[in-house]
């Protein structure tokens, strides 16, 4: 593996995935407020600012991990990772069964925002002379709609604690629900199981494919 490239993809990849991080969280706590939740707000999580949103094993060892990997294999795993949970209080939604549905969207919903924001840049990036500016401006649009795919998709994906079975619950009937709930300690156990088996990849290449050549075909990249 060379060490240089290694070290210029992370520091290609290092802002995108703050960002995407980031503004991922803050959204589930600004939703969260906006549905009268004050938890996030007062303990100071609804903020851009992102230490106080970085886990150190899933925001920085993980991924690293896995890109390191991903190097060594020469082949291009998806990124895999996650920050500190935004606090949600269930109980202090004004209607928290419907109210949670949107909270745990919100962070996708970032996401899509996100990629889109980055497809911009790197469109204007390719209307740019190439430069000393463009080129790396360019990797990093890239990353950062690759980024923010992945994280959207991953995260909707119907498993508790994931934002889409936070979701899927708020949709299903109560008792259904409460009953699928408790599923939820299975949760981080099988996306790992997911992950290491290669399934993961499976799942979600077809609709990150997909997201691509939509916002491909959108911006004509």
């Amino acid at each position: 593996m060379d060490v240089n490239l290694f070290v210029q993809t992370l520091a290609i990849y290092a802002l995108p995935v703050l960002f995407a991080i980031t503004l991922h969280e803050a959204a589930h706590g600004y939703v969260a407020r906006y549905f009268g939740d004050m938890t996030a707000h007062a303990q100071g999580r609804i903020s851009l600012n992102p230490v106080r949103h970085i886990d150190l094993v899933g925001t920085i060892l993980v991924p690293v991990l896995i890109l390191t990997a991903s190097k060594l294999a020469g082949g291009a795993g998806y990124l895999f990772g996650w920050a500190k949970p935004v606090p949600v209080n269930y109980s202090a939604l004004r209607r928290p069964k419907q109210n949670m549905m949107w909270v745990a969207a919100a962070g996708p919903a970032a996401n899509l925002a996100m990629a889109l924001a980055w497809a911009l840049l790197l469109k204007g990036s390719d209307l740019l002379p190439t430069n000393a500016f463009t080129v790396p401006l360019r990797l990093m649009s890239i990353a950062g709609i690759e980024v923010n795919v992945v994280l959207m998709l991953l995260n909707l994906l119907p498993i508790l604690p994931l934002d889409g079975g936070r979701i899927l619950a708020s949709l299903l009937p109560p008792r259904v629900s409460w009953q699928y709930a408790r599923l939820e300690p299975w949760g981080f156990p099988i996306l790992l199981l997911l992950l290491f088996t290669g399934y993961l990849g499976f799942l979600l290449g077809p609709m990150v494919q997909a997201s691509f050549l939509f916002i491909g075909a959108v911006f004509q990249l």
